[in-house]
């Protein structure tokens, strides 16, 4: 058994970067596995959760993995034909909170905390790449507004940027959603297609 392909969705906040990649998992034809990063805080968060659930077909298998996502991605990524982890952002937000103590307080110390949690991230990526399933990755572009007043909500953009780059460079295809229109930003087989045919790959 062979290698999946990394799959990476992002767009900012309502752009529809969910449901495309609904759209591209339930496109393979195989058993789903969806990984549910978020906590269920308070009913507005329930209320939420609930409307993606609804939408998703009754024959995914839905795991909650608020932390242990590589483990998840490690375990389903070999018994399921598609992997869809939503969201990226959620998840780097659930293991910030474990850190928030002092996250905030220094350069120094914020620093430390993203470090240590990008090498998280880059052990997804790796192992992402390593299991038999297509793993889709659904992420949040929060660099492209205004800065945030507090030093946590900084360390969090710096931290979600930061991954969204590891994914990205580790990807086969990269999606950015803008008003529910979806602009391919990194494709690997296009443009391995395009050199087998003579023709110069799209630069990315």
């Amino acid at each position: 058994m062979g290698y999946g392909s990394l799959i990476m969705v992002t767009g900012g906040a309502r752009s529809g970067k969910s449901r495309l990649a609904e759209e591209l998992a339930a496109a393979g034809g195989e058993k789903v596995v969806y990984l549910a990063t978020a906590v269920v805080g308070d009913a507005e968060m329930a209320a939420r959760v609930e409307m993606h659930r609804r939408r998703r077909p009754a024959a995914w298998l839905t795991v909650e993995a608020p932390l242990a996502v590589t483990e998840a991605v490690a375990r389903e990524g070999r018994r399921a034909g598609t992997i869809l982890l939503d969201s990226l952002g959620m998840w780097l937000s659930n293991l910030l909170s474990q850190e928030a103590a002092g996250a905030g307080d220094s350069w120094e110390k914020s620093t430390a905390v993203v470090e240590a949690i990008m090498v998280k991230v880059r052990e997804l990526a790796a192992v992402a790449r390593q299991v038999p399933a297509r793993v889709i990755i659904v992420t949040e572009e929060a660099g492209m507004g205004l800065i945030p007043p507090y030093p946590l909500g900084r360390v969090f953009r710096d931290l979600l940027g930061l991954a969204n780059q590891e994914i990205a460079r580790r990807a086969d295809q990269v999606y950015l959603v803008v008003a529910g229109l979806p602009l391919v930003l990194k494709d690997n087989k296009a443009n391995e297609e395009r050199l087998l045919a003579g023709t110069s790959p799209k630069i990315q």
